[in-house]
């Protein structure tokens, strides 16, 4: 237990569920101590058997308190260092339940009950560290309720965030100053390379500009152009094909709006491997994604086929297992690629019945509906990798995916932050926000977030007002 010493660290209680879902929060405390009751051990004990995430998760916790206490059994009452195992970013100490801690709690709160437990331990620290700040943290919003009423600090976890507000995410794109040629047209060099006009340009905005980020104006005359290098306080800004128009169209789809343009820009752009598109439901991302897919697969021939998964997360009630082969298995989930592959089947309207059932195999013959559970130890080879519904996954199954990308692999990540289906999930620590924060400003990696919906004025007013 520990020592009545007077210092400024705190003193934080760990739930059970804060170690399922991040095991390496026992290292993200900084100088302060963590405390660890003997109902969390208990309970992640409990947890420890499945191939679940949490139970994974819990299985990596105990392995990391077996690492920490190892050599330090007789001095477990004075808290084990945390230093040596966390190349000093952690420097407080992790102190383990060793004998009974009484806080009285009221009668209506049964003990028997373990999250009544730990919270009879957070009372008795509590009384016994009047000098400490003791302040349980929980990702259980009821418990967190439940120590407040009983004048208890408690907190959640918010080390896993990326971020604390999801409007400060990386959009991709940034509105230009009406006076941004007054203020930037010094020294400034110009040209053209493969039909596309660049400016080299110097000024106050260079230094908060990223690689791949997208630039407009809207004047008399829009300008389009993304930023396709920044070299101190030089900025390359190169004009973008316009998808809007019939001409360039993508298997018979123009972009119908600006960020449509944009993503249509990344999309078919081969020198960007990693794509995330985030957006409302009917802002197009799935049918921009497939449209391009198909282009570069079938008629530009850059990848050999297209590869789709996604999270099956249920909205509702589960309908139980589900009958075939892993494609069979996977194809009720896959609503949404069969419904946009019925619209860019009606593209070609000079084909006729016959040539759009002939179209229909040949694409159909190129695309593999992939689970995720069978993804580990996979590598891709010049595919086009789509995960959709990409807002359910951690940012750990995240990297698990991406990692599979080989040479020639583009990977497209889709997905609405705020429609999680997963349990502990947030907007701040899924792991689609997690990759559109950290790949920001890298050269190989392109990000856009689509505003306005294109489904239909129904889709569009309801996605307003309910």
């Amino acid at each position: 237990m520990p020592r009545k010493t007077v210092v400024a660290s705190k003193l934080f209680v760990l739930d059970t569920n804060v170690l399922m879902h991040d095991p390496t929060s026992l290292f993200r405390f900084e100088e302060h101590d963590v405390f660890l009751p003997m109902a969390t051990l208990e309970e992640l004990d409990q947890n420890k058997k499945g191939m679940t995430e949490v139970a994974r998760n819990a299985r990596q916790a105990s392995r990391f308190l077996d690492e920490i206490v190892s050599g330090f059994e007789t001095a477990i009452d004075d808290g084990i260092p945390l230093r040596s195992k966390t190349r000093k970013s952690a420097t407080g100490r992790l102190f383990l339940q060793t004998r009974a801690v009484h806080g009285h709690l009221p009668d209506s709160l049964p003990s028997a009950k373990v999250d009544n437990q730990i919270l009879g331990v957070v009372l008795g620290l509590r009384d016994a560290y009047p000098e400490r700040a003791v302040i349980l943290v929980s990702k259980d919003i009821n418990m967190r309720i439940k120590a407040r009423a009983l004048g208890l600090a408690a907190e959640d976890y918010f080390n896993d965030k990326v971020l604390e507000d999801t409007d400060l995410l990386y959009v991709g794109m940034r509105e230009l100053p009406a006076n941004f040629w007054d203020s930037h047209s010094q020294g400034m060099e110009s040209g053209q390379t493969d039909g596309r006009t660049w400016y080299n340009i110097r000024g106050p905005l260079v230094s908060q500009l990223l690689v791949n980020e997208f630039v407009y104006l809207e004047n008399d005359v829009p300008f389009y152009a993304v930023v396709s290098a920044v070299d101190g306080k030089t900025a390359r800004l190169q004009t973008i094909k316009d998808y809007t128009h019939q001409k360039n169209n993508i298997w018979g789809i123009v972009a119908r709006n600006r960020e449509q343009n944009f993503a249509l820009n990344v999309l078919m752009d081969p020198e960007i491997d990693f794509v995330t598109l985030l957006g409302q439901a009917g802002t197009g991302k799935t049918l921009l994604t497939l449209a391009a897919a198909l282009t570069q697969t079938i008629e530009h021939k850059r990848y050999t086929e297209i590869i789709m998964t996604r999270v099956t997360v249920p909205v509702g009630e589960d309908i139980g297992f589900l009958p075939g082969t892993e494609e069979e298995k996977m194809s009720p989930w896959m609503g949404a690629l069969e419904d946009n592959l019925d619209v860019l089947n009606k593209t070609d309207d000079a084909a006729g019945d016959w040539g759009r059932a002939a179209t229909q195999d040949l694409i159909r013959s190129r695309i593999k509906i992939k689970s995720l559970n069978f993804m580990r130890g996979r590598t891709f080879l010049n595919k086009l990798l789509i995960i959709d519904e990409a807002q359910n996954l951690t940012p750990k199954q995240m990297k698990t995916l991406i990692t599979r990308a080989g040479p020639g692999t583009k990977v497209v990540c889709l997905g609405n932050i705020s429609q999680i289906d997963t349990p502990y999930l947030t907007e701040g620590s899924s792991g689609l926000t997690y990759v559109v924060d950290r790949f920001k400003g890298w050269a190989h990696g392109g990000h856009i977030t689509l505003a306005r919906g294109e489904r239909s004025r129904l889709a569009d007013y309801a996605g307003e007002v309910l």
